[in-house]
């Protein structure tokens, strides 16, 4: 790793120490080691909770060939002021991993949502020249943490959900007041590009194939063929794959899509040479029955169908899920089902136990083509 102190790498490999799996729970052969031989590798999301309990590690390790820090490489993590960094709980979880034998990606350099921000950000004082101030607190911070992982993490979500789902606009910021919502994003992108010459840039979010998705899907298209004009150096497309209830429901169905629009856009993407990553999956079942196995079925069918959209492209070499377990899903805390039950929107559930959606995805990967 590059740019590490004596003091910060004694600190990384302590941390391993911390952070031994203990046996492998699960299913075999693991869902990265099915898609392997077709060229995709299988991953999660990790940090917090999940890191911090070994029975959920053996799980990862044994499942998956890639993980992505949850929250780890966020600004909120790394930058407690406008002057200083703290790699400290990025450095351990990536000591982990490589311990262990799995991939990391990172998540991300520019969560471009002014409430994403952290606290000292939004209420900078950005002085007599704000431009400059701005440029320089962004460039320095994609430069600074692109540049240390450069050869350490190959691909990056360099910007996070920069169009406005409601409008198909780029969303305005703290940042993007003195500089330019275009100027953010190009900026990020290029300095990324000087940081990590090697490293794949992706610009990440979440426009699905469900209805109620139109406006948002083809303000990403705009964005990436506005990116692409300028010469803007963005190698990938990740769609995050929050699937099932989107937000709050909104009055879609469960199971609701639209395959011909999808595959347009999919089309449209692949077209301009951008590779395609499946970032943050899961399948949000709030609206299904209460009983068990209606939920379990329809989850992993839905699944499959979406999935299997994807997979046929083979610019398409990376699923990962937005957490592997229900234990520690994020959606648990997120607009709660109405008979108050826990979530199945993970492969394995609350005890680690497969589910039949961990089945369909194994599915899905096995009958992939060859990348």
């Amino acid at each position: 790793m590059t740019d590490l102190t004596r003091r910060e790498a004694i600190g990384a490999a302590a941390a391993v120490a911390l952070f031994v799996p203990g046996n492998a729970l699960a299913a075999s052969p693991g869902l990265d080691a099915i898609g392997k031989p077709r060229g995709i590798r299988f991953g999660t999301c990790l940090g917090g909770k999940g890191l911090r309990d070994p029975r959920y590690r053996a799980l990862v390790a044994a499942q998956c060939g890639l993980i992505v820090p949850e929250n780890e490489l966020k600004w909120q993590a790394v930058r407690p002021d406008a002057r200083s960094f703290d790699f400290r709980a990025a450095d351990a979880l990536i000591a982990w991993a490589t311990s262990v034998g799995l991939g990391v990606r990172g998540h991300t350099l520019l969560w471009q949502k002014t409430e994403r921000y952290p606290k000292w950000l939004v209420e900078h004082d950005f002085g007599p020249n704000p431009r400059a101030e701005a440029e320089r607190l962004l460039t320095g911070h994609v430069s600074t943490v692109a540049g240390r992982y450069a050869g350490v993490l190959p691909s990056f979500d360099v910007v996070n959900e920069a169009v406005d789902e409601k409008t198909g606009g780029l969303r305005e910021t703290v940042l993007t007041a003195p500089l330019g919502a275009e100027n953010v994003i190009d900026l990020a992108f290029r300095t990324a590009r000087a940081a990590a010459p090697h490293m794949q840039l992706v610009y990440n979010d979440y426009m699905s194939w469900e209805p109620g998705n139109e406006l948002h899907r083809s303000g990403v298209l705009k964005l990436l063929e506005a990116l692409k004009k300028r010469g803007t150096p963005v190698d990938a497309l990740g769609i995050q794959s929050h699937i099932g209830a989107p937000g709050q429901g909104g009055g879609v169905p469960f199971g609701a899509r639209d395959e011909k629009a999808w595959r347009h856009f999919l089309d449209a993407v692949t077209g301009m040479g951008l590779k395609l990553l499946v970032t943050e999956m899961d399948v949000n079942d709030k609206l299904l029955p209460t009983d068990i196995a209606t939920r379990d079925r329809a989850v992993a069918d839905y699944a499959r169908a979406f999935l299997d959209s994807l997979l046929v492209y083979p610019q398409l070499d990376t699923v990962l899920f937005w957490g592997i377990s229900d234990k520690y899903s994020w959606l648990q805390g997120l607009t709660p089902r109405p008979d108050g039950l826990a979530k199945r929107c993970c492969p394995y559930g609350m005890n680690y136990e497969p589910r039949p959606l961990r089945t369909a995805v194994a599915a899905a990967l096995a009958a992939a083509q060859a990348r």
